[in-house]
């Protein structure tokens, strides 16, 4: 539910993410460094403990859906993506937040080589919708619309185009309904 996207460049089209930003799973040992671009990336250090939350809910978690870019093959944590489970009524969602990318390295691809990782990794894994509360002129990029479109809504007040959903899988069919996020999340 929170992002720091100020990584807009524009591609014409959806692509994997390049090689470019590597990207891959967060392990154990990133944890420093993705505190570290949390931290960095935002006012408060909010979404650092969210992260740090989330990795102790085992409903919440799902390894392989934490990924980091680095600024080369083995090199420092720039950015980072979370996809943890969130519920759409009954039916499993994916949320992803944070989405966040080192200051220094904003509005140069990182954050959407990340995202993109992320959201592979979910496909990859047979992941039929994620959710994302954030800029609107940033994630239509990846393919997000507002989730308001399939009748479904959060369990509080945001900007309807901020809300947004993406289908990943076309032939499983789309949950209507409120949004249950991980009790982390604290709403």
């Amino acid at each position: 539910m929170t992002d720091n996207e100020n990584d807009h460049t524009t591609p014409s089209a959806p692509s994997p993410a390049g090689p470019h930003w590597p990207t891959r799973p967060e392990t154990p040992a990133d944890a420093a460094a993705v505190r570290a671009v949390n931290t960095a990336a935002f006012p408060t250090p909010h979404e650092a403990a969210l992260v740090d939350a989330l990795r102790t809910d085992p409903a919440a978690w799902l390894p392989g859906l934490s990924m980091v870019a680095t600024d080369g093959p083995g090199g420092a944590v720039v950015a980072y993506a979370l996809l943890t489970r969130c519920r759409v009524g009954a039916a499993p969602a994916l949320a992803l937040a944070p989405v966040a990318t080192a200051p220094e390295y904003q509005r140069r691809g990182a954050g959407q080589a990340v995202v993109r990782a992320v959201l592979d990794a979910a496909r990859l894994r047979g992941e039929p919708l994620v959710l994302v509360l954030g800029h609107p002129e940033y994630y239509p990029m990846f393919g997000f619309v507002p989730a308001s479109r399939y009748g479904i809504r959060p369990g509080f007040e945001v900007p309807d185009e901020a809300m947004m959903a993406l289908v990943l899988d076309a032939s499983a069919p789309v949950p209507g309904g409120t949004i249950v996020y991980p009790a982390a999340f604290g709403v």
